[in-house]
């Protein structure tokens, strides 16, 4: 009798176990490298740079071939992802008064009014903590604890803004704990970082945000991983990152919280086609970061949750980085607010119910809009290559390119199809109708020093 009561007594501590796995809320983890191009990995074709975290995290789940930023550079590439909304609605798309992003001397950031990932989930009691590059404006009004985040590990901007005059600042939590890191170690020290907060939240639910500031230059590999790689030191900084994936993924195994985390890898823009070897590649697709061609802003993404994104899938469906906060609001039941998204929710994409859920895309530099994207049809009505000092081309008829068969972008085919380019246009008049632009937090203290 008394075995039986025992048997029965594992049985419901079992049952009241799954019950109480299966309701905890999920577990977010966004992954997002920098500068990294579409081809820069194994599963999108790289032939010599060695990933294999993230090769099997694209076995183990699913690889989107289209997926897009909501700009092409960082800051307001990292407003997008982390707000679902265009950088032009948030005041964080630049114009022509100001530079494409926040440097350590300007003023301005993500202004508050703005309903961040980190800010929605504490709503439902997440932790959440942002570990790498923030690049949202460094002033302690703007900090990642004013936006939600109990916790930050990092640095302010991008790794290449430290001078003789302003020390590049290791953060964590709101104060500096170091001036210009052993940037070396960087990767290795976000790595522990992440895995430590996993390791004391595993209980509750988490929010894990963590941007690394490689592959963007300059480039620094620790000793295990310098002069690794075939493809040099960028190729070694990917490797690197990789390993760093490695460690997380394997964290959530030992812990047995991979059912109930979904872990996001993607990148904030294109690659630095100007930084030559030191760059990355976009792959078969034409150009890099800083345009509006799909290799500026058509990024690698993959996507894993066991047991609820079917392994070694393939989407070719278009998606955004401004889907996440759609999707992640869904998932952890936060209602969406009033304010207008322009993400949608991609868990019908991610479980098979759906083929596609979004067929547009907008191509923004700065506050100009460039390009649509609609269907397999972009239209560019300004062209301009990355990083010059030629003008920016209007044109009276767009230049027209079938993604689905020409994705490098080579012939333009807008005499043949009128009939695509006046709908792409209603496209514009609608967007354009119902955008209201914020005044940019770009232009705001944007006094460069004298040199």
């Amino acid at each position: 009798m008394k075995n039986f009561q025992l048997l029965i007594g594992i049985i419901l501590g079992l049952s009241a176990t799954l019950v109480k796995a299966q309701t905890k809320s999920p577990n977010i983890i966004i992954i997002f490298a920098d500068d990294m191009g579409y081809g820069d990995l194994g599963s999108y074709g790289h032939p010599t740079i060695l990933t294999p975290n993230l090769d099997r995290m694209a076995a183990e789940g699913m690889r989107f071939t289209q997926f897009y930023v909501g700009a092409n550079v960082c800051t307001p590439s990292r407003a997008a992802l982390l707000t679902g909304r265009l950088p032009i609605r948030s005041g964080m798309a630049g114009s022509d008064n100001s530079g494409n992003v926040l440097y350590s001397y300007s003023t301005g950031g993500l202004p508050q009014s703005e309903v961040t990932i980190a800010k929605a989930l504490k709503s439902k009691n997440y932790q959440t903590a942002l570990i790498g590059k923030w690049h949202l404006g460094h002033l302690p009004e703007f900090l990642p604890m004013r936006h939600g985040f109990d916790y930050f590990f990092g640095l302010p901007y991008s790794n290449d803004m430290g001078s003789s005059a302003t020390p590049l600042p290791l953060y964590k939590d709101g104060k500096v704990v170091e001036q210009n890191p052993d940037q070396r170690l960087l990767t290795k020290r976000y790595t522990e970082e992440a895995i430590s907060f996993i390791k004391k939240n595993k209980s509750k639910p988490f929010f894990l945000y963590y941007p690394n500031n490689f592959p963007h230059v300059p480039l620094y590999a620790s000793d295990d991983f310098k002069g690794k790689s075939k493809r040099g030191l960028y190729g070694d900084v990917v490797e690197e990152l990789d390993w760093s994936v490695g460690q997380i993924l394997k964290t959530l195994k030992e812990l047995n919280l991979d059912n109930n985390t979904l872990v996001v890898f993607t990148s904030d823009n294109g690659p630095w086609l100007r930084e030559k070897e030191k760059g990355g590649s976009a792959g078969l697709l034409f150009e890099g970061k800083g345009s509006t061609y799909e290799g500026g802003m058509r990024v690698p993404a993959i996507f894993r949750w066991p047991g609820t994104i079917k392994p070694a899938q393939t989407n070719t469906a278009i998606a955004t980085t401004m889907d996440l906060f759609p999707t992640i609001m869904n998932l952890a039941k936060v209602p969406l607010s009033q304010t207008v998204l322009d993400g949608t929710d991609l868990f019908p994409l991610l479980t098979g119910k759906k083929e596609a859920v979004r067929d547009v895309v907008y191509y923004y530099t700065r506050d100009k809009l460039y390009a649509i994207r609609k269907g397999p049809w972009k239209a560019h009505f300004i062209t301009r290559p990355s990083y010059t000092k030629e003008a920016a081309v209007v044109h009276d008829i767009p230049v027209l390119y079938n993604l689905d068969t020409d994705p490098s972008e080579k012939y333009n085919v807008s005499r043949k199809h009128p009939e695509v380019l006046i709908d792409i246009k209603k496209e514009l008049e609608k967007h354009q109708s119902t955008l209201v632009p914020a005044i940019s937090h770009l232009d705001g203290g944007y006094k460069k020093p004298n040199k």
